[in-house]
């Protein structure tokens, strides 16, 4: 790409570097000339915009809207360009592994729903079913390896909207000034339901006057089910509002030299210029994930920031000259607000500690039944129809466990381990594509950065918890880790096919 395309990109050239002048605010004209990518990334926005108004999308009509919304804006994608005779962006073979182990995943979820498997590979439940009803062996029920195909079904539908936003994002991504008005648009989105979620715990007590949800005794969860959801969400925009606000400061830092007052000078200037959205984004969300109360959560979010100023601090450090005010100065903001208000956050952990018994019970009861069925799996998605089979009474009879609250053994419980592996690995492997981009890269490196960090994260707290089920959380992350991946490699390379 030529100097005068990032011009005309609204994108200047030296503000996409780490060090230089200071960066250009993204305009409309990081859309991009061609109207039809244009069109498709301002949907694929809205729809992100959209998803966590429906408690979190966690029902089946929000699954349903976004499983026709963003396969039709990929769909558009690739008949727009068929139509014109274009290329991808990012060829499909940049990420051939990924693609491959992800495509097998699919296969097998739809072996696991198919009643024409062997009968030797149906679960023994359909047998069982079919002698209660009396039915003989030639006229038993279909079987299948999943025990709920149905919820199987829905379970591949919300990974293929997934699947749709992650290749969409990655596509119109790589030009880099769309890359970062994408950040710029996670960030004030997380922002706005940050604020709304203040506004309800302390008007409504944390209920959600306008959907029919339980009280949310007084903790922060916006418009999500619950306040661990909730977290993960707003530790998505906070690590990526840290990653904007840590580029304007050290942008605004980087011609400045002399005694420590003139720097000073440069930060509250830039505060006032060009950062004050992200510093107060930053702050709105960070009490707002305070006052979630959520330990996980926070504390996989607080890794995620930290992973942020490591990879920022480390970056810094190569290069002459360039001080790291800016770094301190976020760092301390985000420091500050949590002696201010993680007073909730500390009292919670005092009072039940940092382990939850039984959730251990339940990971130790499913990964007894993933030996039952460590090949087969039960059928993803099955969760709630297979745990029932193998509860005991390590946990009380009064809790209902619908999701495992540690997706990496639900995965497994689901498709067994060498599908629930390969799906991991098709995610680990982009996430460590968006890790050596954040590294190597010497410009255009904030969305890998952050992409690193947000799978961190969501990562942590998906061993104590289901929020990456959820579609505000899991959608929102592919679109982050799409424009990552994107970003991941120099624009000098030829990555299109």
């Amino acid at each position: 790409m030529t100097a005068m395309s990032r011009h005309k990109d609204g994108f200047d050239p030296a503000a996409s570097q780490d060090g230089g002048t200071a960066p250009d605010q993204p305009t409309l004209r990081a859309l991009g000339d061609d109207p039809i990518e244009a069109c498709l990334f301002v949907g694929l926005i809205a729809g992100l915009a959209w998803v966590p108004l429906w408690l979190g999308g966690n029902r089946l009509l929000p699954w349903s809207v976004d499983a026709i919304v963003f396969p039709a804006l990929a769909f558009v994608y690739e008949v727009s360009n068929l139509a014109r005779a274009r290329r991808h962006a990012i060829a499909v073979k940049r990420i051939a592994v990924a693609a491959a182990l992800f495509l097998a995943v699919v296969v097998w979820i739809l072996a696991q729903m198919s009643t024409l498997v062997m009968s030797g590979l149906a679960h023994p439940i359909w047998a069982m079913a079919s002698d209660a009803l009396g039915r003989s062996a030639a006229a038993g029920l279909p079987g299948t390896i999943s025990v709920n195909p149905a919820a199987t079904g829905r379970a591949l539908m919300r990974l293929l909207t997934d699947a749709s936003v992650l290749w969409l994002a990655m596509q119109l991504c790589r030009r880099a000034a769309r890359a970062q008005l994408l950040l710029l648009f996670v960030a004030g989105v997380v922002a706005a339901y940050s604020a709304l979620g203040l506004i309800l715990a302390v008007a409504a007590h944390g209920a959600i006057p306008f959907l029919d949800a339980p009280d949310g005794s007084g903790f922060v969860r916006s418009t999500f089910a619950n306040p661990n959801s909730f977290a993960t969400y707003a530790g998505l925009g906070l690590i990526t509002v840290t990653a904007l606000a840590l580029r304007l400061y050290q942008h605004a830092m980087s011609d400045t030299a002399g005694i420590a007052s003139n720097r000073i000078g440069s930060l509250i200037a830039a505060t006032g210029a060009r950062a004050g959205f992200c510093l107060g984004a930053l702050l709105v969300i960070l009490v707002a994930l305070l006052g979630t109360a959520s330990r996980g959560g926070i504390l996989a979010t607080m890794l995620g920031v930290f992973a942020v100023l490591v990879l920022t601090t480390t970056r810094r450090r190569r290069r002459q000259g360039e001080r790291i005010e800016g770094i301190a100065f976020v760092a301390a903001a985000i420091a500050v607000t949590f002696i201010g208000f993680g007073d909730r956050f500390v009292g919670r952990i005092a009072t039940a500690g940092l382990g939850d018994v039984s959730r251990l019970a339940v990971d130790a009861i499913a990964m007894r039944a993933i030996l039952d069925a460590p090949l087969l799996g039960f059928g993803y998605g099955a969760f709630a129809d297979v745990f029932p089979m193998y509860r005991d009474q390590s946990i009380s009879n009064f809790e209902v466990w619908d999701l495992a609250h540690n997706t990496y053994v639900e995965v497994w419980l689901g498709l067994g381990l060498v599908f629930g592996t390969a799906l991991m690995t098709a995610l680990a492997l982009l996430v460590l594509k968006c890790a050596i981009g954040a590294v190597i890269r010497q410009r255009d490196s904030m969305a890998p950065v952050v992409a690193t960090a947000a799978a961190l994260t969501v990562g942590v707290h998906a061993l104590v918890d289901f929020s990456l089920q959820i579609q505000a959380v899991s959608l929102t992350f592919m679109a982050l880790l799409g424009a990552g991946v994107a970003q991941s490699e120099s624009s000098r390379h030829a990555v299109a096919d």
